[in-house]
């Protein structure tokens, strides 16, 4: 049997672990369009660079990481993925989160919540746990909260019985083409499910709405129509309270006692570089938002101090995406009082504001002049607003360097 890997990053190499165990007899070959690997498996074949997918072909299995769009690969035929696996052999029900924004901390409450309540619920996905690791953990008795991303779902011939499907705008277009493709790949959510299925979408979304429409399912719109005590939360930010809805919303008809939502998003704290606070330094709180890499993160981050002004540092990657107008106008409604720019959106940025700017070469240099201007009670927010991938290795990279330069601060 002739399988291919196409990609050996952290799910690629999850793939090798799991199918090499389940077809042990396999000839293997991986593709990567890197040029260098230092961590394939020995005596496995790998053909590596520019065209290396072009040449895919006469594979009984194809296995497609998530981050590799379809039509990059040659062969057409016996295409797999380790979110189709999962989903075809997993024995527990599937809460699975999607959308733009909030995927993260929507699944972290909602596995918070069934804790709270007493049940084994595994966190996959998306978040950072590839889900074919934990697999054989798994049981009828638990629960799966699965964050699953568009290009998860871009093949995906099976919808999960609880889908969450929160804000939907323009991402990820450097690799969908355009909205329609990005909305296409996310409706396998919902297009799949059956009538014994449950959505619960964000019903102020055009996009969320219209996937709501292709499930056969119940429909449970939010945020409206759920209420609980808000000052549980220990996190700043209506979009907080939004996502707990959401959650809420998922988990309502399999809790033992309600009790334990409560308890659940008291226990929820800001996930690592999601409008994480890092300090306070003479009376100004710095915030890490550095998994912000579009306008809809950028957006909700400086939605979320109302009442204190705002030192904001953002910019990173130019995709290509026309949305700079949206951009300036969240910071221009909002309570930011300067902007220091990096990265490739820099200039774009600061041709349309209105509120003071400043260009920077790097990030060393934004901090150090926002915490020049910053006076007691403000906040400065790193919420770029785009990739890292400039600048930075990953906005993990971007989010510890921000973190290490404001903990040097004196």
């Amino acid at each position: 049997m002739k399988i291919a890997i196409v990609g050996f990053g952290l799910e690629g190499k999850s793939n090798f672990a799991y199918f090499s165990k389940k077809f042990p007899d396999a000839d293997w070959t991986i593709f990567d369009e890197r040029t260098e690997l230092d961590d394939a498996p020995k005596n496995i074949k790998t053909i590596l660079g520019d065209g290396a997918f072009d040449q895919i072909f006469g594979f009984d299995l194809v296995l497609r990481s998530a981050g590799i769009p379809p039509y990059k690969i040659s062969q057409k035929e016996n295409i797999w993925s380790s979110t189709r696996e999962f989903f075809a052999e997993c024995p527990a029900p599937i809460i699975g989160v999607t959308g733009t924004k909030g995927k993260g901390t929507t699944c972290t409450m909602i596995r918070n919540i069934l804790h709270a309540d007493g049940q084994n619920a595994f966190l996959v996905g998306n978040i950072g746990v590839p889900a074919l690791n934990e697999l054989k953990k798994i049981t009828a008795d638990d629960v799966v909260v699965f964050e699953i991303s568009s290009f998860q779902l871009w093949d995906l011939e099976r919808s999960p019985q609880i889908a969450v499907v929160l804000r939907i705008e323009a991402d990820h277009l450097d690799k969908h083409g355009d909205m329609e493709n990005y909305i296409a790949a996310k409706s396998n959510i919902a297009s799949h499910q059956t009538p014994n299925d449950k959505i619960v979408f964000y019903e102020k979304n055009t996009a969320s709405r219209a996937i709501a429409e292709l499930s056969a399912g119940e429909h449970i719109p939010y945020p409206a129509n759920i209420k609980f005590d808000t000052s549980v939360l220990c996190v700043p930010g209506a979009h907080y309270i939004e996502d707990a809805t959401a959650a809420i919303a998922a988990v309502s008809d399999i809790l033992t006692d309600f009790e334990s939502i409560e308890k659940g998003l008291a226990n929820f704290t800001a996930m690592p570089h999601r409008l994480q606070w890092v300090r306070n330094l003479r009376g100004v709180d710095f915030y890490d938002d550095n998994f912000s890499a579009s306008y809809p993160s950028l957006d909700v981050a400086v939605k979320a101090f109302p009442d204190r002004p705002i030192v904001l540092i953002a910019g990173g990657k130019d995709r290509g995406l026309d949305n700079f107008d949206e951009i300036v106008q969240a910071i221009d409604q909002s309570t930011v009082k300067k902007v220091f720019l990096i990265g490739e959106t820099a200039q774009k940025i600061a041709d349309k504001l209105s509120v003071d700017y400043q260009i920077c070469e790097d990030l060393a240099t934004a901090v150090g002049s926002a915490v020049e201007i910053a006076q007691d009670g403000d906040v400065v927010l790193m919420s770029p607003g785009a990739p890292s991938f400039d600048m930075f290795k990953s906005f993990y990279d971007r989010g510890e360097q921000f973190q290490k330069l404001v903990e040097e601060l004196k």
